[in-house]
């Protein structure tokens, strides 16, 4: 295993990203991101799993499999045209070598996604640039940051400028975050569907009592212009 710029501690959360290579996109339909978010899930295990052969040759619903315990917690994630953010730490309980969880897992989520994509799209070569990236988190401030702004990303889609000017219709922001599916920002909203195997909230910090506070806590951290 490699040496990375920040040691990945047990026990400690970090946010973690990759972007495209050359900053294309990753994905490019539904069916990509729907794929990668499957992967998510099932790459979250000890187990070496053949999305292939275990999944749709076996007509497998790929969120009813049994995969094991996870090697990591994942308490926010976000997917964007050329980029995703997560929020995570390792399952201490998973008993890997120490800092080798969140390395497991993300070499088996790039490697699998990027077989998918290459062979989809009938491409050779690397997909992500470089290593994933990750970014300790050493406190409460700096994580519910993180947690808004990897809810709030999408806001990018319809206004690439919110951040600097902040967001001048609240509601249609809103609206557009509840139609928003390739975050766990619905998750976080009580919305059932299978996505919600994603998150694992227990092992994140308990920020928000209901839907509405989970809601303003977010936009507490931006500028919004009326």
């Amino acid at each position: 295993m490699s040496i990375r710029k920040v040691s990945l501690v047990d026990g400690e959360y970090y946010h973690i990203f990759s972007r495209g290579n050359s900053k294309q996109k990753i994905f490019l339909d539904d069916k990509d991101r729907d794929r990668f978010l499957k992967l998510l899930y099932l790459c979250n295990s000890k187990m070496g799993i053949d999305f292939r052969e275990q999944i749709i040759r076996t007509k497998i619903n790929a969120w009813e499999f049994e995969k094991g315990d996870p090697i990591v917690f994942i308490g926010a994630w976000v997917l964007m045209p050329n980029h995703f953010h997560l929020y995570l730490t390792s399952n201490a309980e998973a008993l890997l070598p120490q800092g080798y969880a969140i390395v497991v897992f993300m070499q088996k989520v790039l490697t699998a996604y990027s077989k998918y994509f290459n062979a989809k799209y009938n491409r050779t070569g690397s997909l992500f640039e470089s290593k994933f990236k990750s970014v300790h988190i050493e406190n409460e401030v700096q994580a519910k940051y993180l947690f808004s702004y990897i809810h709030l990303n999408p806001l990018k889609l319809i206004d690439s400028k919110w951040k600097e000017y902040g967001i001048k219709n609240k509601k249609k922001a809103l609206s557009f975050l509840n139609s928003y599916k390739w975050s766990s920002y619905l998750d976080y909203l009580e919305v059932f569907r299978p996505e919600n195997k994603i998150v694992n909230k227990v092992n994140f910090l308990d920020y928000f009592g209901v839907k509405k506070d989970f809601q303003n806590e977010i936009f507490d951290w931006i500028k919004i212009k009326t």
